[in-house]
């Protein structure tokens, strides 16, 4: 678990205003306060005339005057907010600035050109060659697309709004039934204007998070889950060629292994029809067990100022939201683990069946993309941030080593047949016990399901052999 499983706290490589933030940094001695979540400076700004008495001249102060009237438009776009438990137009709009501003190692976005956009779709096309001889599941890419970074944040908000809506809406619905009852109608402005931070709050966390995260991704599917358009492969040139700069392995090698792991990923979630849906209710199962701090919640509405809104950044961020401890919160936790492990074991020992005998730098690639994930990458942090929880990397390696090991006991047509049902599939005991797993009997159930419909049809055709038969006995007597 995450130490601050949903503290939306802002990544330190980033300030808050950009170029302006460093600025403000190097004029003010450095000195920083509490998490600024709307990024107005709310906190140590620097500038003249901002004290602790005067909270708007502490937001504004240090803003220039062409940059004032763009703050009050995302301030009163704040306070007016009335939808869901997240503001996703502020999301998507910070997301976009985090974009703009380039990623940590300097490198900056880019509109992606024809020539890396036909490299792209030549090394889907390639890869899909190559995995046709190690998978028994069919090409899942209807199409092949290479994306700039604003690209990938437009294509994949949907799917980050799915898998934290559960998450916001727990904490939402928490803000709204700290007060007595009879207490709400009297505080409905109050509980009203909490929520519309609370929505921009974590809009603006979510999206810086997923602004950083554009940066690093080098496609669709790096934290496992099918986070872009159904059948679309995607690549990033700009971030692939940040990740390969000093690996000392070809351009052309490190793009077509990326491209193998895309395909790999589209071909399972395209042909594997329950398997979304079972990791995305796994996430809401999970936010549903979310329990919060209440007496620390009642303690923050008690004491909320409207003009320092970030006391509540600041609670979010002090650990109010856990999860509960119990029996079926626990199973929710292992089951997602559990099957964010299969799917990236799978596409692990698959890719490695496609790559060993043609490329000669597979081995290097393969133990690097594993020691990022291990180290804690960039996708692993932005899901433990937004969403509470963390892979374990040896959950992967274990899962990697269980489909290799029923490659060779079952061959690719019954190591990719487990993906028909959910039950058949490995439990995180199994994980721990892989050769006990690949050896047990497994139970067919295209045969069940054959044998029920049989069980189903038997009434229909003896109710038709008796009328055959009745047929028959009038046309003997008749004769």
């Amino acid at each position: 678990m995450s130490d601050t499983p949903f503290g939306f706290g802002l990544p330190p490589e980033e300030p808050d205003d950009g170029d302006e933030g460093k600025k403000k940094d190097q004029q003010g001695g450095g000195g920083q306060g509490p998490a600024d979540p709307f990024g107005f400076g709310l906190s140590g700004a620097g500038g003249t005339g901002g004290g602790p008495d005067n909270p708007f001249a502490a937001m504004f102060g240090s803003l220039n005057p062409t940059d004032l009237g763009a703050a009050f438009q995302q301030l009163g776009q704040m306070l007016s907010y009335e939808g869901g438990p997240v503001n996703w137009d502020m999301a998507k709009q910070i997301a976009r600035q985090t974009v703009s501003q380039g990623a940590p190692g300097g490198a900056k976005d880019a509109s992606v050109g024809p020539a890396e956009r036909n490299a792209v779709q030549e090394a889907v096309r390639l890869a899909d060659l190559w995995l046709d001889d190690v998978t028994a599941l069919p090409s899942g890419a209807a199409s092949a697309v290479a994306w700039s970074r604003a690209e990938w944040v437009e294509a994949t908000l949907p799917a980050w709004r799915e898998l934290v809506d559960p998450v916001a809406e727990r904490v939402g619905t928490a803000m709204g039934d700290v007060l007595p009852e009879e207490m709400q109608a009297m505080a409905g402005p109050l509980i009203g204007m909490m929520r519309s931070m609370g929505g921009a709050m974590f809009g603006t966390q979510i999206g810086q998070a997923v602004g950083v995260l554009a940066g690093e991704v080098v496609g669709s599917s790096d934290i496992g889950l099918p986070l872009g358009p159904a059948g679309r492969a995607a690549l990033l040139p700009v971030n692939i060629e940040t990740f390969g700069k000093d690996l000392g392995v070809p351009k052309e090698e490190v793009r077509l292994y990326l491209a193998l792991r895309e395909a790999a990923h589209q071909r399972l979630f395209a042909h594997v029809p329950w398997l979304r849906s079972h990791l995305f209710g796994a996430v809401d199962g999970y936010a549903r067990g979310i329990k919060v701090d209440t007496a620390k919640l009642e303690d923050v509405v008690g004491q909320f100022d409207p003009q320092n809104p970030e006391q509540l950044q600041e609670a979010l961020q002090q650990g109010m939201f856990q999860p509960e401890d119990t029996p079926e919160q626990k199973a929710a936790l292992a089951r997602l683990e559990t099957a964010l492990a299969l799917v990236e074991g799978w596409v692990d020992a698959v890719v490695h069946a496609a790559a060993k005998p043609r490329l000669s730098s597979a081995d290097a690639l393969r133990e690097t993309l594993r020691r990022r994930r291990a180290s804690g990458g960039p996708a692993e942090q932005t899901f433990a941030t937004l969403i509470g929880l963390e892979l374990r990397p040896r959950r992967l390696r274990d899962a990697s080593r269980l489909w290799a090991s029923l490659t060779d006991a079952r061959g690719v047509d019954g190591r990719d047949a487990l993906w028909a049902h959910p039950d058949m599939l490995p439990t995180a005991t199994d994980l721990d016990d892989p050769d006990g797993f690949v050896h047990r009997e497994q139970i067919d159930f295209s045969e069940l399901d054959k044998m029920l419909g049989e069980a189903a049809g038997k009434p229909d055709l003896k109710k038709k052999d008796d009328a055959g038969r009745d047929d028959d006995r009038k046309g003997d007597d008749a004769g």
